[in-house]
């Protein structure tokens, strides 16, 4: 199980990412479009756990605007080890700073968060797929990079955990 924090891509940038899974896709890679009865939309995730409490959450940011507004530049792509296969966002001072916001407000109520999530450790990035099969990787990532670069306005945010059907939106 995986939960998470996620900001919102508008509309423009959303069909640029689901256009990339879909040719993934079309090539072998199941990429989240098909993950979990497709309950995936592109996204950044700001935090993840195994487990969060949406009301738990959302107490602990209310009152804080959770990304609107926040221009996002996916400019790279990246791999973690077991072969995720992701686009990188430009790691600008204002999404580093909303990142800390959050993580500061989600400690102060005794919120955990994986420690890879955590404010100095994270890649802000857009999970295209979370394993590409190693004989695939090079023309995946060939694949990816002709979709890029994308801008991206973040349009909303949620609390989310598709494996149990979660999706909290955000609000200030």
């Amino acid at each position: 199980m995986v939960a998470a924090i996620e900001l919102y891509l508008d509309v423009d940038a959303s069909r640029r990412v689901r256009k990339l899974w879909q040719a993934l896709e079309e090539e072998g890679v199941q990429t989240l479009a098909s993950l979990l009865d497709e309950r995936h939309r592109p996204h950044v995730s700001l935090a993840a756990a195994r487990r969060l409490e949406p009301e738990a959450v959302t107490a602990a940011l209310a009152g804080h605007a959770v990304g609107g507004g926040l221009t996002l530049e996916l400019d790279f792509v990246g791999q973690f080890i077991g072969r995720v296969l992701w686009l990188g966002v430009t790691p600008t001072l204002e999404l580093l700073e909303l990142h800390r916001a959050v993580h500061d407000r989600l400690a102060g109520r005794g919120i955990e968060v994986w420690e890879h999530y955590r404010p100095g450790r994270w890649v802000p990035h857009c999970t295209i797929s979370m394993r590409v099969p190693n004989p695939l990787m090079g023309a995946a990532v060939r694949r990816c990079l002709e979709f890029l670069p994308i801008r991206a306005t973040v349009t909303g945010a949620a609390v989310t955990d598709h494996a149990n059907d979660v999706a909290q939106p955000l609000t200030p």
